[in-house]
């Protein structure tokens, strides 16, 4: 049977006979893998050089092409493919049309172990079938050869604008695209372009309604799908524009309908936007890095919904997606976007992702229902373009509205292969490219694909994983790989050394590419039964990692990057097992390591909810995004543990909250809400159990914390915000003088408060006398900040563009070494609101403290033009423009030559002089000592330097904050500084003279044992955050909801457990 059986397989593999398939999967299918014009050329090329002796096409009515026109090539129409060596199709074909020994050509979907398609290559093994997938087929540039993407890209968007057509006029507005039909309507491609052509000459020559513009096509991505969608667009008049001028746009419309609501608009338009554009790193001093991103999304927070959709009125989704990805738009904040006046209108997904990027596209859509209608308001879903709401295009078989041409175009490029396969009776005949994409053959999977049954193993019914699920072996690490794992097979080589080392593997996470350009991505908790055998599978695995670019200082395009976890010995015990009280510290910045060496080193107090009194040691744990930063954090520390946590997912969120007392959130403000909601009301397990566990931040309270106030109350929670430097110790000094002077029967007259987080003395040295431990950025920014104050009963507003002009020189007189100066800080007046003297007080003064000369020097760098935030034309060409080259050309701006200035300048000052005369002729300084102090600036950041600027360097503003990043970083063993310093001026009516009461802090960074620096902004911002953690284990803090530290039950003891920890303020009087 045997050898029949193999006899059978050489009579039919390489017998020169095709078979095409019948397309099945759906009713709209009706593309072929070779038109009648590809068999003819085949057959009549003649066996002896195409190698296909015949081609047998099973009958349908349906397909693009009708059986006769096959006929008339040559092929035999039968429903019997039993005679066929090779049978091709498009779509997979049913389970029971497979038939045995042959070889088979389709889009299987199976090399990614994906779980709906494995009865099929179950089938396909069963019946020994060589496997040929088309999207393994790749060209020598690595790019898939055979794909549909400009047709699908092509298909979506003239579908969308018929029924945007619609749509604007169940709104009450009649536009041009009314007239447009769907794609499969014409009879070619070039019939469908030519209507889409009458509908940009009709706007271009009477307009749309200006109710419904601007019109905004935002289209995510560049691949083949957004390339033929644009090609679409672009048939109507339009006009591109980059993401960031936007706003722009939207502005200048709504000034425009202000004024004239009848104007007709005679253009729509685009805007392409990239990973870049939606996202941006969770940590501020960080870029945004796409090879990074590729490989920890996690890193990254989605921004789509805050800087690109709320201009959008079309988004034209063509890019690939993973879970593990931020999503582009989630349900929730298109509500949010809906309720701010949003004006989107649709969402053409031509990805036809359910349920990914875009969350509430949760079902597919038919070419002959094309549309559904969802309302966020509700949370509800239509089949009418009527009410409220956005339209969602998703249909997924958009490329067989163009069968034709899509057909055309497949077989252009699959006929060069037929006669390969045709002729092909072992692997080893056919070319690399063909074999690499071949899956399957003789019953058994071939080498490249071996890995399969390995995923699927680990990969069934696979739930989210914990953070750290159990391995089989003793000591066990988390493995992260990312790169080309699939389509360069190197996920075959990881699991092959994993396994000949005698280690075993569990699959957490698997991300597969879609395209030969979208990288993969899994984690895998690797054991060993002792540690040699583990080091041993790290280091081949990094040595495979740096075989493939995973060492980034090579230059060759990275394949392979691996990250690996800290070694963990398996049955330690869990974090619910440890006595005592427990604290959740989120986060694993800076500020983290002293907020949880204060706790878990604080002496015994009594138990949470305790009615014995009985003492336990705070156990703190950390946790963080990286189990590996969680564990930096609490080296060292005796009672604190670490562990790995995305606050993103709610239910392992929820899990570990459950089992503390006290969760603090050091994490970015964004995050706060979402995890005092779980705080307040949210068990994952049974979803209606209260936790009731309090929390605190050191952010400032905004409007989504706001909300949740009552809803603490409710539940008898408090969430202890603004508890750090700024705000904290500062409202919880001010609130201390200030209700010690009302105790005295005292008015306060005046309150000025200064704060600024410096480098010492010592480290304050470069021209700005300033430094970052964070991206220059957010501290660039803050510089157009407009303000607000009072001062002598008149309230002062400082526009934004001129805070740096309005710096004042201070000297403070308990510190009289410090040339300081202060710029005021935003809105002072809602603090004497908070601190409740807003009637008494007639000055309510709050800044920001700098060293002397930084403002001046600032200022003239902004006119220059160095914090301009828009693209510079000239930094958007490849050929890249050195520093130098870059400065010129600000300096040149009004085309002023120095040459004709009348600046003495002195002939030895070369390139200095020369500088300092453009600056002063230009008007962007008023005396030669400051334009001097901002070229040493200048040259300090080697913004003269004839160097080539970065790729990623866009405008000025990304130039200058890319060399204040590199130039002005904290250097080893340097250390900062936190100053703060009240007044409160009191009077008193019965006659007492004016007193005038100060509070100064004044924090240096300390430098630890080993060499390490501890920050004087980390410890002032995590030790108070630490503090009311413990306030609020000890249940000294009763008032209930979201509160500030101004209440003396927790300013009083919280500044007094500050002073104990070193942390000093200095108060005197003066009258």
């Amino acid at each position: 049977m045997g050898s029949a059986a193999t006899e059978s397989n050489d009579t039919l593999l390489g017998n020169g006979v095709v078979g095409i398939l019948a397309e099945t999967c759906n009713m709209w299918e009706r593309r072929a893998p070779l038109t009648p014009s590809h068999c003819a050329r085949l057959l009549l090329g003649g066996g002896n050089r195409t190698r296909v002796n015949r081609i047998i096409v099973q009958p349908s009515t349906k397909r693009i092409h009708h059986d006769a026109q096959y006929e008339d090539s040559g092929c035999k129409i039968s429903e019997d493919l039993s005679e066929c060596g090779l049978i091709i199709g498009i779509k997979q074909p049913k389970l029971e049309m497979i038939l045995p020994d042959r070889a088979y050509t389709f889009f299987s979907h199976t090399h990614k172990a994906q779980k709906e398609n494995m009865p099929l290559l179950d089938k396909i093994l069963e019946e020994r079938v060589s496997l040929f997938d088309y999207e393994l087929i790749v060209g020598d540039d690595g790019k898939r050869s055979l794909a549909f993407g400009k047709f699908a890209g092509r298909a979506g968007l003239i579908d969308f604008l018929h029924g945007l057509g619609q749509r604007y006029l169940s709104l009450g507005y009649s536009t041009p695209f009314l007239s447009l039909g769907q794609s499969h309507m014409y009879p070619s491609l070039a019939a469908a372009k030519a209507a889409v052509i009458a509908v940009g000459e009709e706007i271009a020559t009477f307009g749309l309604p200006s109710g419904i513009c601007p019109i905004v096509f935002v289209f995510t991505g560049v691949g083949n799908v957004s390339q033929g969608a644009q090609e679409i667009f672009k048939l109507l008049p339009h006009t591109f524009v980059d993401a960031e001028k936007l706003p722009e746009i939207s502005a200048a419309w709504n000034l425009s309908k202000q004024s004239q609501s009848t104007k007709r608009v005679f253009q729509l338009y685009g805007c392409v936007v990239t990973s870049r554009d939606m996202v941006s790193h969770k940590d501020p001093t960080r870029h945004f890095d796409k090879a990074d991103y590729y490989a920890h999304p996690e890193h990254y927070a989605p921004v789509f919904h805050e800087r690109i959709a709320p201009y959008a009125s079309v988004i034209v989704n063509c890019m690939y997606w993973e879970r593990r990805f931020p999503r582009l738009l989630s349900i929730s904040q298109l509500q949010q976007l809906m309720k701010s006046g949003c004006l989107l209108v649709g969402i053409c997904d031509i990805t036809c992702d359910i349920g990914g990027s875009i969350e509430f596209v949760d079902k597919s859509t038919s070419i002959e229902k094309p549309f559904f209608r969802y309302d966020p308001s509700n949370n509800s879903y239509h089949d009418d373009m009527e009410g409220n709401g956005v339209i969602c295009l998703a249909v997924d078989i958009l490329p067989t509205e163009f069968s034709k041409e899509a057909s055309q175009h497949f077989g252009n490029i699959l006929s060069k292969f037929v006669a390969s396969l045709a002729s092909m009776k072992q692997l080893v005949e056919l070319p690399s490219y063909l074999r690499r994409a071949c899956i399957a053959h003789d019953g058994r999977l071939t080498s490249l694909y071996e890995y399969i049954p390995r995923m699927r193993k680990t990969m069934i019914d696979l739930a989210p994983a914990k953070a750290n699920p159990s391995p089989d072996k003793k000591y066990s690490t988390l493995v992260s790989l990312s790169g080309h794992l699939f389509d360069k097979f190197l996920i075959n080589e990881a699991l092959d050394i994993i396994e000949a080392a005698g280690g075993s593997f569990q699959l957490v996470r698997c991300e597969v590419g879609q395209s030969i350009d979208d990288t993969s991505y899994s984690e895998l908790e690797v054991g060993a039964d002792d540690t040699a055998t583990l080091d041993k599978i790290i280091d081949s695995l990094t040595s495979l990692a740096n075989a493939h670019g995973g060492n980034h200082n090579a230059r060759k395009e990275t394949e392979l990057s691996l990250k690996i976890g800290k070694v963990n010995e398996c049955g330690t015990g869990d974090i619910v097992d440890k006595e005592g009280p427990k604290v959740l510290i989120l986060g694993a910045g800076r500020v983290c390591r002293p907020a949880a060496q204060f706790l878990a080193s604080y002496p015994n107090i009594c138990s949470y909810g305790a009615d014995d009194n009985s003492t336990d040691q705070i156990h703190v744990i950390v946790a963080s995004l990286y189990q590996k930063d969680a564990e930096e954090i609490v080296e060292g520390i005796k009672n604190a543990t670490a562990t790995q946590l995305d606050v993103a997912d709610i239910g392992s969120l929820s899990d570990l909250v459950s089992q503390v007392e006290v969760v603090v959130s050091l994490l970015p403000a964004s995050f706060h809400a979402a995890i005092a909601r779980v705080c307040i009301e949210f068990d994952w397990q049974i979803h209606l159990l209260q936790l009731k566990k309090h929390m605190v931040t050191a952010s400032y309270v905004d409007e989504s914390m706001s909300n949740l106030s009552q809803a603490a109350k409710g539940a008898g929670v408090t969430i202890l915000s603004e508890m750090g430097l700024d705000p904290g110790i500062d409202h919880m000094m001010s609130v201390k003088m200030i209700d010690e002077a009302h105790a005295r029967n005292g008015k306060v007259k005046a309150f000025t408060s200064f704060c600024g987080g410096l480098p010492s003395p010592a480290a304050a040295n470069n021209p700005l006398a300033y430094k970052f431990s964070w991206n220059p950025a957010g501290a660039v920014h803050s510089g157009k900040n407009p303000a607000v104050y009072k001062f002598l009963g008149e309230t002062i507003h400082v526009d934004g563009s001129s805070l740096y002009e309005s710096a004042k020189r201070l000297r403070l007189p308990g510190l009289p070494a410090f040339a300081l100066e202060h710029l005021p800080n935003r809105n002072s007046l809602i603090y004497g609101d908070l601190y409740g003297i807003s009637e008494e007080a007639s000055t309510i003064y709050r800044a920001t403290l700098r060293y002397e000369g930084f403002s001046e020097i600032m200022a003239t760098l902004s006119k220059i033009g160095f914090f301009d935030a828009a693209n510079h034309p000239l930094l958007q060409d490849t050929n890249r423009p050195t520093y130098k080259g870059f400065l010129d050309e600000l300096l040149n701006a009004n085309n002023i030559s120095t040459t004709t200035t009348n600046i003495n300048i002195e002939a030895s000052g070369g390139y200095d002089d020369e500088l300092i005369a453009r600056i002063l002729s230009l008007g962007h300084c008023k005396e030669k000592d400051i334009a001097v102090k901002t070229v040493k600036t200048i040259k300090f950041l080697g913004l003269h330097e004839e160097i080539q600027i970065p790729k990623d360097c866009s405008s000025a503003f990304n130039v200058i904050c890319q060399r204040m990043e590199q130039r002005m970083a904290y250097g080893h063993n340097e250390q900062d500084m936190v100053l703060l310093h009240h007044e409160v001026e009191v009077e008193y009516p019965d006659g007492r003279p004016t007193e005038k009461h100060q509070a100064t802090l004044l924090e240096f960074g300390k430098v630890e044992n080993g060499g390490s620096t501890t920050t004087a902004m980390a410890l002032t911002v995590g030790v108070p955050a630490a503090i009311g953690a413990l306030l609020l284990l000890e249940n000294k803090v009763q008032t209930k909801g979201v509160i500030r530290p101004l209440e003396p039950e927790i300013y009083i003891p919280a500044l007094e457990m500050l002073e104990s920890s070193g942390i000093k303020l200095a108060e005197r009087v003066e009258i």
